[in-house]
């Protein structure tokens, strides 16, 4: 269930060849503002297809059988994970399923279609979304003989995404510096499954942080309580990528193991992150992508004196949806 090093470096070979290596972004105005000996943000939001989440299944693509390559493949997300696969598959030539909520925002929809997939849209009334989403994606899975993918409870797509971690190292390494701490946003832990074994296998002096919405903090419970928890059905967040009520075996192990701790931040931290991000980075955030962000500003870790590299992990978000959030932060 734990990728070892060699494993994340083979797939990282493999996605370095289909995806940007974005910048690690060095903010002396995020270090006073923290009083930070100095901030590095890897910008994942800059990424093909908008965010981290193409890493993963760029790499999970390349692990099918030629059979299941030609039926395709089905999965379930609320935006990043579905246009990250649909971008895959479409360089690929693989077919892919999105069974995304009816409430996903509407520029995720329209940009998984975009890149060829077929979407379909579950609504989940008062059920949790993710709930009814997978199990119409189970469905398909079945009826139509397409390979179900999860979207992060799969120990190859932990390993895929696992580079955005050794990039972030390698970028560090060749300024002179090492992190003391990693803030990652968080919802089913993919990422930051990957990401904190990176930093546990080339940088184990770094603290791990796991970012998460408050009342979706499913890793940080789980963290704290030595195996997977599920918390309670709570009102919606802004951070929509992040609405994960548990993380899954193939994350948390991994984040366990790496010794991570969970923190959780508030939508009104986010919406001023993602202020903040534009203003003194010129990065566009989508909510869940500033968490992280948000975490550092909030001081929901000491970073006094620290080096502290924030993931921001996505930038999908409509115009008109960025200056709501923004306008009163």
């Amino acid at each position: 269930m734990i990728p070892n090093l060699d494993h994340l470096r083979r797939a990282y070979a493999t996605t370095s060849k289909a995806t940007q290596l974005t910048p690690l972004l060095r903010s002396p105005a995020l270090a006073k503002l923290t009083g930070a000996a100095g901030v590095f943000v890897k910008a994942e939001s800059l990424q093909w297809a908008g965010s981290f989440k193409v890493r993963g299944a760029y790499w999970r693509l390349t692990l099918l059988s030629p059979e299941e390559a030609k039926r395709g493949v089905v999965a379930f997300s609320s935006g990043n994970f579905a246009q990250g696969l649909a971008a895959a598959g479409e360089a690929l030539g693989i077919p892919v399923t999105i069974v995304m909520p009816i409430d996903a925002p509407a520029a995720k929809r329209e940009a998984t279609a975009g890149y060829g997939a077929r979407v379909v849209l579950t609504d989940h009334g008062e059920r949790p979304r993710e709930e009814v989403a997978r199990a119409k994606a189970d469905e398909i899975a079945v009826t139509e003989g397409l390979t179900f993918l999860h979207p992060f409870d799969d120990p190859e797509v932990v390993a895929g995404q696992a580079g955005a971690g050794l990039e972030a190292i390698d970028q560090l390494s060749t300024l002179g510096a090492t992190a003391d701490l990693m803030l990652c946003p968080t919802g089913g832990g993919g990422l930051l499954g990957g990401v904190a074994l990176a930093f546990h296998y080339l940088s184990p002096g770094t603290r791990l942080f796991a970012v998460e919405p408050a009342g979706y903090d499913g890793m940080g419970a789980s963290l704290r309580g030595g195996r997977i928890e599920t918390v309670p059905v709570v009102p919606s967040s802004i951070c929509d990528g992040l609405m994960s009520r548990h993380p899954g075996e193939a994350t948390f192990e991994p984040a366990r193991a790496a010794g991570v701790t969970g923190v959780n931040v508030t939508d009104a931290s986010v919406r001023r992150a993602m202020k903040v991000g534009f203003e003194r980075l010129k990065l566009v955030l989508e909510p869940s992508g500033a968490a992280g962000l948000a975490a550092l500003l909030d001081g929901k870790v000491d970073v006094a004196g620290k080096t502290v590299v924030v993931v921001a992990t996505g930038g999908n978000v409509a115009l008109a949806d960025f200056i709501r959030y923004t306008a009163d932060a």
